[in-house]
């Protein structure tokens, strides 16, 4: 009788890192190492102790996120490090008050910066016509979201944890006024960091099944529909662990893109990011 291997502690880890992001049997293979331990055990924090963020810290996060890839080198990003409080509550307001941004000690702001850049080609005699198109625009929004995801690997490594805020995008006039912001710099979203209060532990929020996420060679219209059932239960699970409202992902889903009113004042971005400065021709 042959007697299977024991399972190497990696293939544990693995195993249960799996498990908490899919809440199912899904399994992951291959070698475990911090990394990727780092990257999948991600989980929004929202409750942090009282407790200031080094200056050494923003610094390395700065530095993980300009590491990040940038398109044709062109760096169109910038991050505003927001620890006053009074410029903190002004964004918030804009923001609905939330929680996080009121507890944390930091809000980082990424802005697509297209100021810099026009600055550079007119200093240089040249007229930065490119920078007027949509695609210019996206170029600047897609270097700040690589840029912050790469800072928040790195806080999260370091023992701090981070809470992404889209509703910034609830005011963007608002923000630039409260940030001295150019012409051709936009808000994109801010990121809370502070140190976890661990007295109100976050979890790993369980994501859709990769049945529904990967395609192979072409896209399956139809792929994500065998897997709702689960993945609504799967997160209705989490959802009464860390004692949220309990709503069917299908339901939030339509919720969010059922009304215009549900895009909370986000209908008339076109209008304001022109009036920021971008021509999105």
């Amino acid at each position: 009788m042959t007697l299977s291997a024991p399972i190497a502690p990696q293939e544990d880890r693995l195993a249960a890192l799996a498990k908490s992001r899919y809440r199912s049997n899904k399994a992951l293979s291959g070698q475990w190492n911090e990394a990727l331990d780092a990257i999948l055990s991600h989980r929004s924090v929202r409750d942090y102790l009282p407790q200031s963020v080094p200056a050494h810290v923003i610094e390395l996060a700065v530095a993980a996120a300009q590491s990040a890839p940038s398109s044709s080198n062109l760096q169109a990003w910038s991050v505003i490090a927001v620890e006053d409080k009074e410029i903190r509550d002004r964004l918030n307001a804009v923001a609905g008050n939330q929680r996080q941004i009121a507890g944390a000690p930091l809000l980082l702001v990424w802005l697509a910066d297209l100021a810099r850049p026009r600055d550079i080609a007119e200093t240089r005699g040249g007229t930065a016509e490119g920078l007027d198109y949509i695609e210019s625009f996206l170029l600047g929004v897609i270097d700040a979201a690589l840029a912050a995801q790469n800072a928040v690997v790195a806080l999260e490594s370091l023992g701090l944890g981070t809470c992404y805020i889209g509703a910034i995008r609830n005011d963007p006039e608002t923000v630039a006024r409260a940030l001295g912001l150019p012409e051709g710099v936009f808000p994109v979203f801010g990121l809370t960091v502070g140190y976890p209060d661990p007295g109100r532990p976050a979890d790993v929020k369980p994501r859709l099944g990769q049945a529904a996420i990967l395609h192979r060679d072409r896209y399956d219209p139809g792929a994500h529909r065998p897997g709702l059932d689960a993945y609504n239960r799967a997160l209705g699970t989490f959802q009464a662990e860390q004692a949220m409202p309990r709503i069917d992902w299908t339901e939030q889903v339509s919720n969010r893109i059922g009304t215009v009113a549900a895009l909370k004042g986000r209908h008339v971005l076109k209008g304001v990011i022109r009036k920021l400065g971008f021509a999105l021709k």
